[in-house]
């Protein structure tokens, strides 16, 4: 009886593989993909609740935020390195061994993350080593996605590519989900004063579950027949960086890839699914618990649809499919957050119509890892921390003062604010009662299938735009600059935006500049490349 192990080490021939087989090609190289983004994502859940623990209480509570989102985005930094250093191994020795040694690496990090001291403890050396961990997970996942996208392309018949290539781009969002629902039980399980105290690290330490599964998966896994196929031939490529890199040729298509489908798919998935979820707990102050369980519902309903948009790119190509979700993200981000307002808090949105907040200084700075030093920055502050939106607007006097609904308080009098706040209408929390949970989940649910139209064809075009020898190494530059730089800070600058501006819709415009420039590159300078074949 003829194994799948069999199958795929026959280096003469790269027929399309029998339905089961290739199941087991896709779920091998999902499932681990999944889990290691489980391990990366669950940091992001966790970003408000780590920032105290972490961070120096000194630098206030906006701050730390900050700076918990930045410790995220230092991993996505690390990407792109490394991309070059398993990229260039998986083009000279193979796929399955290099995404095998890649989950080693998130595993081992991601359970180092629950074993750390918080600051109160070790001091600056909590964050230090709380970014170490950061930056191996980065390098980890910088060598991740290529490996298995390219490795189910590679088993794929043409005219399947998209759509079998789709479920290793829903193993993002897979993980997240995992990532919430394993957060959200923990949460359930503890008291706000266990899960703040230690049982943060309970999510963190599960990995050790899935690291000892995903290595019996990967383990089990064979190479890819078209990589030994061209092994083989003699057709590998001795220094893969040099070919990917030092020729115009190939390089030009990295390029056009990572500003034309990576760069925009990126800030729109980010923005859909990890910034829904803070804009909601942050901004809208719905309990923890309760944004992670409408999340995580949008996140089930929408996911089947990155296969969908697969078949579809299959049926009718990868641009026309990836552009029309650009061109949806761009034009219905704003307004599907302020339908969040809407329905998750529409007492906040009554206050913010009925009594806008003025905050009248010219002492505000803006301040990236420090606390408030002034009467503004303490005003904007304590604004932020509520989730107020405010107008700043310039003053020849000292100090700052807040203005809302007719009462004039001093910035520096944090209680004179709270109760002017408080009897405008500015509520503290999301009324549990108000939420209309069916409609913040369908608001999430379309982020959701936004991502996932743009998202679920770009594994096949990126393998497809690249020659075999060099398509590891090529195509995960391109990913990884893109997650890592534009999709990867997305969190932290619309934060930014929002918080230093005071309008809490301002920072979704970081993602729409950015989906809009990629438009562009995808319509007029990318190719078209759904019957291009893979063995070249």
């Amino acid at each position: 009886m003829e194994t799948l192990a069999g199958s795929l080490n026959d280096t003469s021939t790269t027929r399309p593989l029998r339905s089961r087989e290739m199941r087991k090609v896709i779920w091998g190289a999902s499932l681990g993909t999944a889990f290691e983004w489980y391990d990366f994502f669950v940091y992001g859940a966790l970003a408000a609740v780590l920032a105290p623990l972490f961070f120096p209480p000194s630098m206030g509570q906006t701050a730390a935020f900050l700076a918990s989102l930045a410790t995220f985005g230092v991993g996505l930094v690390l990407r792109p390195f490394g991309s070059l250093v398993f990229g260039r191994l998986g083009d000279l020795v193979g796929r399955k061994y290099t995404f095998l040694i890649t989950i080693v690496m998130m595993g081992i990090a991601t359970i180092g993350v629950g074993l750390l001291p918080t600051y109160a403890t070790a001091g600056a050396w909590a964050p230090a080593l709380l970014v170490l961990l950061r930056c191996i997970q980065g390098l980890a996942l910088g060598g991740e996605y290529g490996g298995a996208a390219t490795y189910v392309a590679e088993h794929a018949e043409d005219g399947k590519r998209g759509q079998h290539t789709s479920w290793i781009q829903a193993t993002a969002t897979v993980g997240f989900l995992l990532s919430l629902l394993v957060v959200t039980l923990t949460r359930y399980a503890t008291t706000a004063e266990q899960f703040n105290a230690w049982g943060w690290r309970i999510p963190f330490l599960f990995s050790v579950v899935l690291l000892g599964v995903s290595i019996y998966i990967r383990a089990k896994l064979n190479e890819s027949p078209v990589f030994l196929q061209m092994k083989a031939e003699g057709k590998t490529s001795r220094q893969p960086i040099r070919d990917a890199f030092g020729n115009w040729a190939n390089l030009k298509y990295v390029l056009l890839a990572l500003f034309g489908t990576v760069a925009g798919v990126t800030v729109l998935w980010y923005t859909g699914q990890f910034f829904a979820l803070i804009f909601l707990m942050k901004w809208l102050k719905v309990e923890p618990t309760t944004a992670y369980m409408l999340v995580s519902v949008a996140l089930l309903l929408g996911t089947p649809f990155f296969v969908l948009a697969g078949w579809m790119a299959d049926r009718w190509g990868r641009k026309p499919v990836i552009v029309c979700g650009f061109i949806v993200g761009v034009l219905a981000v704003i307004p599907i957050f302020k339908g969040l307002t809407h329905y998750a808090n529409p007492a906040l949105e009554r206050a913010i119509a009925t009594a806008p907040v003025t905050l009248e200084s010219s002492e505000c700075r803006l301040r990236l890892f420090s606390g408030p030093e002034n009467a503004c920055e303490r005003a904007r502050e304590q604004l932020n921390s509520a989730g107020v939106p405010y107008t700043l607007t310039p003053s020849d006097q000292p100090g700052a003062t807040v203005r809302v609904a007719g009462i004039n308080a001093d910035g520096a009098d944090t209680a004179a604010v709270a109760r002017a706040l408080s009897q405008a209408g500015y509520p503290a929390q999301a009324k549990a009662d108000e939420i209309n949970r069916p409609m913040v989940v369908a608001l999430i649910w379309l982020l959701v299938v936004i991502g996932c139209v743009v998202y679920g064809p770009n594994g096949a075009y990126l393998v497809e735009l690249f020659p075999t020898k060099v398509r590891y190494s090529s195509m995960s530059m391109a990913y990884h600059i893109g997650t890592g730089y534009f999709g990867g800070f997305a969190l932290y600058f619309a934060t930014l935006i929002s918080t230093t501006t005071g309008n809490i819709y301002a920072g979704l415009y970081y993602p729409i500049v950015i989906a809009a420039i990629s438009i562009a590159v995808t319509i007029f300078l990318l190719p078209e490349t759904r019957n291009w074949k893979l063995n070249r």
